[in-house]
């Protein structure tokens, strides 16, 4: 029968998450995942889908009832084990899939697990085809498979390995540059996903690594999503060490935040502002990001003397706008940096390395290359708000805040030029809350324009 979502459920183009046993279930998951197989074996030529995890606890179960789920409407699984997201997508490719799923809520807390839906160009649902599958979930019965026609398991453990291989041959990465530079680099991957795949590559490129959180199982000491409020431990770690630079790699090893080498939290906007002048300083041209990402980025593609072209918040938006941009480098100011020579993707171990590889290149400590560009202050807050009232929340931002300029495209986005500052107010889709980001020179102006916001916010409430 169609699917029932239950109330707490998010679900958006990012695909569906909860948190476990309410309202998340091994049933409700391998509901999901029937319908997403039945969907795709309706749309594409094939029968065969790709499956990953992230370390979580909850895990195991899900990619079983998940596995169960599609072989039930005849899918072929096949079941790359606990790796990042970004090599679930590239896995996808290789074996010409019709799909693929990710067990993994990314940088939400332990007790949340989440499916992340790929189509078979090895990018995320866009909200296209979002939308048409989730009309398919809640309307269609997906026809399940006689004892026959039941979908086979089998395992991937190279998948990783391929991926490893193709950033260490990117034109963009010079290995043994890097090697030459004898890095020590402090890392943190919080018991996800990345800590073997961190190791692997840093050994590859010949650094010394001293490591926090590297066993992946899923025991979150922290709140996982690696903003500068939850890399103290990490700060400290690179300081006691003497470590070049310190790298924060999240759940599911899809966002890279950086420490520099006095221990201070860089900010997860730096990671794509000195990734793109990494691979801008080699292959110059347009770069995407979106709407809430710093406008150091901005700064940076200028000094390349490439275009910089925003998009709506969210993975799959930003890589469709770079392939219709033809972008060389892109990415989300959450610490997600794409490469199209690799792949369409959010990618922390591929930003890792063309992080070393700006430092090596150039000789330079990480707050030396954050020193190149101007500084900015940016103040990310998030409240709990209506969804329905959203609309006259916006109209009331827009009539008190007398901007030079919005964009609606999602949410809204206010911006001051004679400031330098911007305003950007959207609802998450991750989360159950609305997003509040501000940035500007100083961080009283963007402070108080994130309160002014929450103020007049609540007033509409």
């Amino acid at each position: 029968m169609p699917i029932h979502l239950p109330e707490g459920l998010m679900v958006s183009v990012s695909g569906v998450r909860g948190r476990v046993g309410a309202p998340l279930t091994p049933e409700l998951m391998s509901g999901i995942a029937a319908a997403l197989g039945a969907h795709l074996r309706e749309v594409e030529e094939g029968r065969t889908v790709v499956l990953g995890r992230d370390s979580r606890v909850s895990g195991p179960m899900f990619a079983r009832a998940v596995t169960a789920g599609l072989q039930s409407v005849g899918c072929d699984v096949i079941d790359v084990g606990v790796v990042p997201t970004p090599t679930i997508l590239m896995a996808v490719r290789h074996h010409g899939a019709i799909g693929g799923i990710g067990v993994t809520a990314s940088h939400n807390p332990a007790e949340w697990n989440a499916l992340k839906l790929v189509s078979s160009e090895g990018i995320f649902l866009d909200a296209d085809r979002s939308a048409r599958f989730r009309e398919y979930l809640v309307e269609q019965d997906p026809p399940r498979a006689t004892w026959d026609e039941l979908g086979c398991v089998s395992t991937d453990d190279e998948a990783w390995s391929r991926h490893l291989e193709a950033i260490l041959d990117l034109p963009q990465i010079d290995v043994e540059k890097i090697r030459d530079a004898n890095l020590k680099v402090a890392v943190d991957c919080v018991h996800g996903a990345g800590g073997p795949v961190i190791t692997e590559l840093l050994e590859r490129l010949g650094c010394e690594l001293v490591g926090i959180g590297m066993e992946p199982d899923g025991w979150f000491p922290r709140d996982p999503e690696p903003t500068a409020a939850n890399l103290a431990d990490l700060g400290r770690l690179v300081s006691e060490s003497g470590a070049a630079i310190g790298l924060a790699i999240d759940p599911d090893a899809d966002r890279l935040s950086l420490v520099d080498e006095s221990g201070r939290a860089m900010g997860e906007d730096l990671t794509l502002a000195l990734g793109c002048a990494a691979v801008l300083a080699r292959t110059p041209g347009p770069v995407v990001t979106n709407l809430s990402t710093s406008a150091v980025v901005e700064d940076v593609a200028r000094a390349f003397d490439s275009r910089l072209v925003r998009s709506p918040v969210g993975e799959v938006n930003v890589a469709r706008r770079m392939q219709a941009e033809g972008a060389v480098v892109g990415g989300e100011g959450n610490g997600g940096l794409i490469l199209p020579a690799l792949h369409h993707t959010r990618d922390a171990p591929l930003a890792s390395a063309l992080i070393l590889q700006h430092l090596a290149e150039e000789g330079l400590t990480p707050s030396e290359a954050a020193d190149r560009w101007p500084r900015y202050e940016i103040v990310k807050e998030k409240i709990s708000f209506p969804r329905e009232a959203l609309q006259d929340g916006y109209s009331a931002l827009e009539a008190d805040l007398a901007a030079d300029s919005r964009d609606e495209s999602d949410g809204l986005r206010l911006a001051w030029k004679d400031k330098g500052a911007w305003l950007h107010v959207r609802p998450s889709g991750t989360e159950p809350v609305v997003r509040l980001i501000a940035e500007a020179p100083s961080r009283d102006v963007a402070q108080e324009l994130v309160d002014r916001a929450g103020r007049l916010l609540n007033g509409v409430a």
